[in-house]
């Protein structure tokens, strides 16, 4: 079954800590000094906030899978949008080894799919993402996602 993912960036993590977790009525399943994470049931949402590596607000968007077969469907879902679909495959991104693609719907708003295979010390960086929002075509800012704008010939893009 596959599970809504929300990242925000905030401010201040302590007082959105607070927030989320009254208005959930649950405390983060995953806390760092710079992220926070709730894996919840109902509503069955990955909901993420971060400090330092994003603009305040949304900062990207996804949908979590439980297999290599549903990140298969989700990802072909992705290249069906008529956009360039970033396959990035292995990353290390919010404390997690990740199998995943992006992709950016028609207003710029930032979409993942992935598989989540463990956890991680690190944050996480991700070569491929880094090349791209070095590129003229895609805004810097962090590790997770960048404004996926993907050159014809660019590795990993579709």
């Amino acid at each position: 079954m596959k599970r809504l993912h929300v990242h925000v960036g905030v401010d201040d993590l302590d007082r959105s800590i607070h927030f989320y977790s009254a208005l959930f009525a649950a405390q983060p399943t995953v806390t760092r000094p710079d992220y926070a994470k709730w894996m919840l049931e109902d509503p069955r949402v990955n909901f993420a906030i971060s400090t330092g590596h994003a603009a305040r607000g949304i900062e990207h968007l996804g949908i979590q899978v439980e297999n290599e077969g549903e990140l298969a469907e989700v990802t072909a879902r992705l290249a069906a949008a008529d956009g360039p679909v970033l396959d990035e495959g292995a990353a290390t991104c919010c404390y997690a080894q990740s199998t995943k693609a992006w992709i950016s719907d028609p207003q710029g708003v930032v979409w993942e799919t992935f598989l989540t295979h463990g956890g991680a010390e690190a944050y996480g960086t991700s070569p491929a993402l880094e090349r791209l929002a070095a590129s003229d075509a895609a805004a810097a800012g962090n590790c997770c996602a960048p404004a996926i704008a993907c050159a014809p010939k660019t590795s990993g893009c579709r």
